[in-house]
């Protein structure tokens, strides 16, 4: 059974700290990225998202992160928990990030 609360890590060193996730899937927490275009320091950001509780525990989420204390961008996370043969939990993602333009013609450069 994945359960999502608590502390994990990337690849890239990039750590999540999930709370508790409530009775309908809901959750918050904090995300603190190891990777940055910015030129700010890097500080941990707030986390809002919400997990299907499903019954075999092979669970899928989804959670938007607003990087407003050092960036003007904000990037949403969806991916699927798996339960792996030596009962580790293994998140699997895909992101978008929409970084903020001055203007409506350079909107094609502002989603990675």
């Amino acid at each position: 059974q994945c359960n999502l609360t608590g502390l994990w890590e990337n690849d890239l060193g990039s750590r999540m700290q999930v709370s508790k996730v409530d009775s309908q899937g809901n959750f918050s927490g904090v995300y603190h990225t190891a990777v940055s275009s910015t030129q700010k320091p890097i500080e941990p950001c707030p986390l809002v998202g919400s997990q299907h509780l499903d019954e075999d525990g092979q669970c899928t989420f989804g959670f938007t992160v607003n990087w407003n204390k050092f960036s003007d961008s904000t990037a949403v996370f969806v991916g699927q928990c798996f339960a792996g043969e030596d009962g580790e939990e293994i998140l699997h993602t895909s992101w978008l990030l929409r970084e903020k333009v001055d203007s409506l013609p350079d909107d094609w450069k502002a989603t990675r």
